[in-house]
């Protein structure tokens, strides 16, 4: 360890909140977007699908880095307005993986049985009574465990947010260059270590989330299926 080791936790540290900010923005942001373009994917209007299927693949099919350069530094050329580096990386960080989001949700609700949509329908449920009390109560315990991955890649996406000069945990850490580089070993792993911590809450976070509405449904957790109630 070296001897500036304080010095260099600390500075790295100044760009937690910034990391934490991103990713909790984004996050939120994400599972907005991804509610409303993987219902709209199902929606039985043609031109609501379409839209949401250009907006699914041409974020899912173009490159995360050149969006945020697009938006940060091309936009404001061609409408005037800059956007604040910390919330145009909250945007992209939306917006690209609310993308793949849409089709979680997509592939949650078309999982949920059959036999579950007719009987709401004998109970003469009405369409958004169904979605809202039969099918996405079921939808959403499969979308947990795909949500907790996509929202740690979230996570280390961040990292991007340097390149536009947001003084997140990377960009901390990469200030330190001039004057700590023989110390480069230690600093990146002290980025690692705070990234792997950050996604390990997600993870606890998640895992509450899915026992939480596995009960709401009475259904048993998987992982306490296969590991005998333990977990």
């Amino acid at each position: 360890m070296p001897d500036n080791a304080n010095r260099i936790v600390s500075t790295i540290l100044e760009g937690l909140p910034f990391t934490v900010i991103a990713a909790v923005g984004g996050i939120a942001l994400t599972i907005v977007l991804s509610l409303a373009a993987g219902l709209a994917l199902l929606s039985r209007s043609r031109a609501v699908r379409v839209i949401a299927r250009v907006y699914v693949e041409g974020l899912r099919g173009t490159s995360e880095v050149v969006q945020l350069f697009w938006l940060y530094f091309a936009l404001p050329a061609l409408v005037g307005l800059q956007l604040v580096p910390l919330y145009a990386g909250i945007l992209v960080l939306g917006l690209n993986h609310g993308a793949y989001g849409a089709e979680i949700v997509r592939g949650a609700v078309r999982a949920v049985p059959r036999s579950q949509v007719e009987g709401a329908l004998a109970l003469s449920f009405t369409p958004a009574q169904r979605m809202r009390r039969v099918v996405l109560p079921q939808a959403f315990v499969e979308m947990l465990p795909p949500f907790g991955n996509l929202f740690i890649q979230l996570l280390k996406s961040t990292a991007l947010l340097s390149f536009i000069q947001v003084t997140e945990i990377v960009q901390r850490g990469e200030q330190l260059r001039p004057t700590h580089g023989a110390d480069l070993p230690f600093i990146y792993v002290v980025e690692l270590l705070l990234y792997l911590v950050l996604a390990l809450v997600i993870t606890a976070v998640m895992r509450l989330l899915e026992r939480a509405a596995c009960r709401r449904i009475g259904r048993e957790p998987v992982r306490n299926r296969f590991l005998g109630g333990v977990g």
